[in-house]
């Protein structure tokens, strides 16, 4: 990763990602733990898609599983005893849904940052029925 995506991600990170979590937490109606791996979601060049894709990708599509879940309170509930972790990562090996599992409380989110980005409903309906399936 080279200075243009060190910065581009960090930008993100500390000007764009709090708005996100908050929101996130706000409709899950607790603070839920987000470990992102912003070393890899950072690839090579598209510093400048950063501020577009990551909430394409990974954001928009979490904010609207867990808002569609917590519509009311036993949804909230529920993902306040079932969700112990969201890891929102990229190894590199997943471009479509099949990428995302919930295993022992722990959500992984694991997409290519640069990859069917425009897919945001996709991801969040993936998303909720791996969510909904397990809580």
């Amino acid at each position: 990763m080279g200075l243009a995506e060190r910065r581009s991600a960090e930008r993100f990170k500390n000007e764009d990602y709090p708005g996100w979590k908050a929101r996130i937490d706000e409709a899950a109606g607790f603070d839920v733990p987000i470990e992102v791996a912003w070393d890899e979601l950072a690839v090579p060049d598209y510093a400048d898609s950063y501020a577009e894709y990551f909430p394409q990708v990974f954001f928009q599509p979490l904010l609207d599983a867990v808002s569609a879940i917590a519509a009311d309170d036993m949804g909230k509930e529920a993902l306040r005893e079932g969700l112990a972790k969201v890891v929102i990562r990229n190894s590199g090996e997943y471009f479509s849904p099949s990428g995302i599992v919930l295993a022992d409380g722990v959500l992984t989110f694991d997409h290519k940052s640069d990859t069917n980005t425009h897919h945001v409903e996709e991801r969040t309906k993936a998303l909720q029925a791996v969510l909904e399936a397990a809580l």
